[in-house]
This record gives C-alpha cells, sequence and structure tokens, in this order.
C-alpha cells in the first residue's frame, strides 16, 4: 500500500494544487491518476517494476503521472526538461524503460522515440476515462530512479523503493510539523529530491497545498507570496540571493508590502548548496526568518537539519532528521569522536536501495556493516553538524545542481581545437559555485564565445551558464603535474582580480 496516494483519500474535498491558473482536489487528483494507470496497464495487471519515463512541466499533470505510474505498479523515472535529448536518451537507455509519456511542449525534441522500436509513447493528452482494478502494491517495490552526477562515469540512477521514499517524506513531515493548512509554493525542478520529496510529497502527504510556478521569476514569486496564501517556501541558495537582488530594486512600499507578507510565514528552508552567511543576513532583514539549513543527497533524501522550533546557527546544518541515524567516521570506516574531522556516513530506512544496474558502484557506496557514505566531510561541534566539504573536487554544486567536472571535461576533450582540460568549481556568492574550465590548446588560439555556444549545444543548459570561466593554455599539462586544488587557487586569484 502506497501511505502518500492512501493519504489523499482522507483529504478528498481539499485543495491539493494549484498550476496553470486552475485549482485542483485531492480527489482530482485520484481520479486523473487512475485513469493514467489504467491506461499504462493496458490490459495487465500490473506494469511490475517496468520503468515509465515521462518528461512533463511542473504541476497537476506531472503529479497525476507520477501516481499513476505508481498505482500501475511502475517504477518512475522523471526526465530533465532542460537536458538536451542526448542525455535524455542516455537516462531512458540505461533504465530501458518501456514507456514514455511527454507533454505538448516536449514534441519536437522527443521525436526521435517515435521511430525507436519497443518503445511506447504516450502524449499526455491521450490519458482519458479508463476504468477497472488496480494493483496493491508493495512498499518495498521500486518507486523512483533519479539520475545523479558521479565522479567516474556518466550519471548513476538512485532506485528509491515506496518505503524509501515513505521515510524521507516522514522524516521530513515530523521533524518540520507539517500540517494540513500547509501551502507552499514550488518553484523548484521535478527530477531532483529537493522539489519531488521535499515540497510536493511533503504538501501532498500532510493533506497542503502545492502551487506550482514552473518558470522562475522573482516578480511573479513575490506577487504571489503577497496574496498571504502561502505559509511555506524551499529554495536553493541561488534563489534566494536573485529575490533579494530583485527586492532591492523595488520602491520602499513595494519591499514593505513583501516584509510583511514573509513575515507570516511558517518555515523557510534553504537547501541543495551551502547557504552564504551574507546571504542568510540578508534575507533574514527582508523576511523576518533565519533561513532553515538542512543536508541531504539523492540517495537518502534530506538526513540532518537545523531545528524547526529552536535557534539555527549559520554555517551548520543541524542535527539527524527523525528516524535518521548518523555518524563521522574516518577512511577506514572507524566512528570518530566530537570535534574530530571525518565523513558524515548514514543508515536509515530513507537510504535508497541501489544504484541501477551498477551493483559494484551500490556495494562500493557502503561500509561493511551497512552505512551508507556520502563522501561529504564534515565535523560534530558546538552541539550541531558543520560541512567542511566534499571528498571529491569533481563534483560542483551550482545553482542548487550538481554537476560533473568530469562530465565537462569528457565533452570539452571532443573538441578539435583543444588537447586537454581540468575544470573546478570556484566559490561564488551566488551560484554557491561557477565553473572554471582551463584548456590546452590544439591550435592556435580559440574562440571563447563559439566554444560556449558549442557546449550549450552538447549539455544541458544549466550546465553552462554565463557563470562559466574559461582559461586558456597553461604551461604545464593540467592533468598532469597541474593539480586540480592547483586550478581553483589560479581561477580564485583571476575571478579576484575581474
Amino acid at each position: 500500500m502506497i501511505q502518500l496516494i492512501e493519504n489523499a483519500f482522507e483529504y478528498k474535498n481539499r485543495l491539493a494544487i494549484i498550476s496553470d491558473h486552475n485549482n485542483y482536489t485531492y480527489d482530482d487528483l485520484l481520479k486523473r491518476s487512475a485513469n493514467i494507470a489504467h491506461q499504462l496497464l493496458n490490459g495487465k495487471a500490473d506494469l511490475e517494476e517496468a520503468r515509465v519515463a515521462f518528461i512533463v512541466d511542473p504541476g497537476f499533470d506531472y503529479t497525476c503521472i507520477q501516481w499513476g505510474i505508481w498505482r500501475a505498479g511502475g517504477i518512475a523515472v522523471p526526465l530533465c526538461v532542460k537536458h538536451p535529448f542526448k542525455s535524455i536518451e542516455y537516462v531512458i537507455e540505461d533504465t530501458q524503460a518501456s514507456v514514455v509519456i511527454l507533454s505538448t511542449a516536449y514534441e519536437k525534441l522527443m521525436a526521435p522515440l517515435d521511430e525507436r522500436k519497443g518503445i511506447r509513447v504516450i502524449r499526455n493528452q491521450e490519458f482519458n476515462d479508463h476504468q477497472g482494478e488496480l494493483p496493491e502494491i508493495a512498499i518495498s517495490r521500486r518507486a523512483m530512479i533519479l539520475y545523479t552526477s558521479g565522479t567516474t562515469g556518466k550519471p548513476k540512477g538512485v532506485v528509491t523503493t515506496h518505503k524509501n521514499i515513505e521515510k524521507q517524506i516522514t522524516s521530513l513531515t515530523t521533524s518540520w510539523e507539517w500540517h494540513q493548512d500547509d501551502h507552499i509554493l514550488n518553484v523548484l525542478p521535478l527530477h531532483h529530491v529537493h522539489g519531488i520529496i521535499n515540497v510536493m510529497s511533503c504538501a501532498l502527504w500532510s493533506g497542503g497545498c502545492c502551487e506550482f510556478l514552473p518558470k522562475f521569476d522573482p516578480k511573479k514569486i513575490f506577487e504571489i507570496f503577497n496574496r498571504q496564501q502561502v505559509n511555506v517556501f524551499m529554495a536553493v541558495p541561488t534563489i534566494y540571493f536573485k529575490l533579494i537582488a530583485h527586492w532591492n530594486t523595488l520602491p520602499e512600499t513595494e519591499q514593505n508590502l513583501i516584509t510583511t507578507s514573509l513575515k507570516k510565514f511558517r518555515l523557510m528552508v534553504s537547501g541543495s548548496a551551502a547557504l552564504p552567511v551574507s546571504v542568510l543576513k540578508q534575507w533574514e532583514k527582508i523576511s523576518g526568518h533565519t533561513l532553515l539549513e538542512r543536508y541531504g543527497m539523492t540517495e537518502m533524501g534530506m538526513a540532518i537539519s537545523n531545528s524547526y522550533r529552536n535557534k539555527r546557527k549559520p554555517g551548520y546544518i543541524g542535527l539527524p532528521l527523525n528516524e535518521v541515524i548518523i555518524r563521522i567516521a574516518d577512511e577506514q570506516n572507524q566512528p570518530l569522536e566530537q570535534g574530530e574531522k571525518g565523513e558524515i556516513q548514514v543508515k536509515g530506512l530513507n537510504v535508497f536501495k541501489e544504484y541501477w544496474g551498477k551493483p559494484k558502484a551500490t556495494a562500493a557506496s557502503f561500509t561493511a556493516d551497512g552505512w551508507f557514505k556520502t563522501g561529504d566531510i564534515a565535523v560534530f561541534e558546538n552541539g550541531a553538524y558543520r560541512i567542511l566539504g566534499r571528498n571529491s573536487v569533481d563534483i560542483i554544486k551550482s545553482g542548487g545542481y550538481k554537476i560533473s567536472a568530469l562530465e565537462i571535461e569528457e565533452v570539452l576533450r571532443t573538441h578539435t581545437a583543444i588537447k586537454e582540460c581540468g575544470v573546478v568549481g570556484i566559490p561564488d556568492d551566488e551560484w554557491g559555485e561557477i565553473i572554471g574550465a582551463s584548456l590546452v590548446l590544439a591550435t592556435a588560439a580559440i574562440d571563447f564565445e563559439k566554444l560556449k555556444t558549442w557546449l550549450k549545444e552538447q549539455l544541458p543548459a544549466y550546465k553552462i551558464p554565463k557563470r562559466f570561466i574559461i582559461q586558456e593554455d597553461l604551461p604545464r599539462n593540467v592533468m598532469g603535474k597541474v593539480t586540480k586544488m592547483d586550478l581553483k587557487k589560479i581561477f580564485l586569484t583571476q575571478k579576484n582580480n575581474l
């Protein structure tokens, strides 16, 4: 039994979702998702964990499709709406998805699938009324595959069961005291845990309302806040940075109106990247709220959080969430004493089942006694955990996204003008980190603007935005004598001199 969906039957007449200027009740959500489930079954009794990929904008249809896949017994594989077809194709092929659902907006992007044998393509508008029995779904079943950038090779599919998802949700609804009168605005992408679990699923588990704004727009966000219906908000540091920047451009009367609205909120959360203390302080001045920082990963949902009730410490991520167990361990996976620096390791029913089709990678991510190794270094001090950094320099956290430096390097090396390269993350107040690429050229010169345009054609747009610094032709081989830490130092010097 999928408890998230069972809960909805208790809230049938309540407002569940606002999207595209329309209101939808829990009953609407249940009926629509049941119709989708019946059509996905197509005469079968159970999808039996068949992978169903879907590319749909955040909103009511997205939620119904996700629930429909689950109610039919399938594994939901949400696709990133900003990815080029090549990246989407990799996910579809890696999961061996038998069905792909798409909305009208992505017809052109997904057109190559129409010629693909063995894949059933369904347009969202094709779903209609279907009746019949739906299968009983055990919570031990696989429910979802989300892709995360790793330090080696291509992105890995993180498999969570219905039980994992339930525990990820309840750890937050308990610790952050969610209730049915909560109304949250979702401005986050829905191929990540942050938007899917922390925002949408927690609201719907609790009988609250999840309102969607598919495209980030500071003006529209503040307009929605000023209706004084929204009382919970979650975002990445970059979003708060941009909201602050927009607020600073407004006349004092508008600023005061926004501040009055924000002060009535119950909870405001920041996550997916380190929150600069300067941003926290500025937002506190505007809103009257100290942002609640938390720590999590695709592989486990959220694990550590600052207190909902008690004072929050800037620069700290707090304590373990409900039913999550944390320890700090050394390189031999031995627990360390308080005050000693080591890797965060996690146990709990919230932790993922496996990396899809990668048993060796899965085994390498756990200790012999079952602790998940996060790769993040932290220390427990002053009654709370504080993150110190990432074991690997090959994961860049920028604007709430985890970006693989190795993936960008692999693409750069395919360019005929580039002999060798190195990519690193550089600290930045707005983005958390910006991307720096250092090149060893195979030609006399290169047009950097044309290179950026070329990169955008090869990679998702969010991976090659304006927050990108390119440095030409180091005197030594980048991947030889010059280490990535050397590159960081060189780029920091360059950035400070811009």
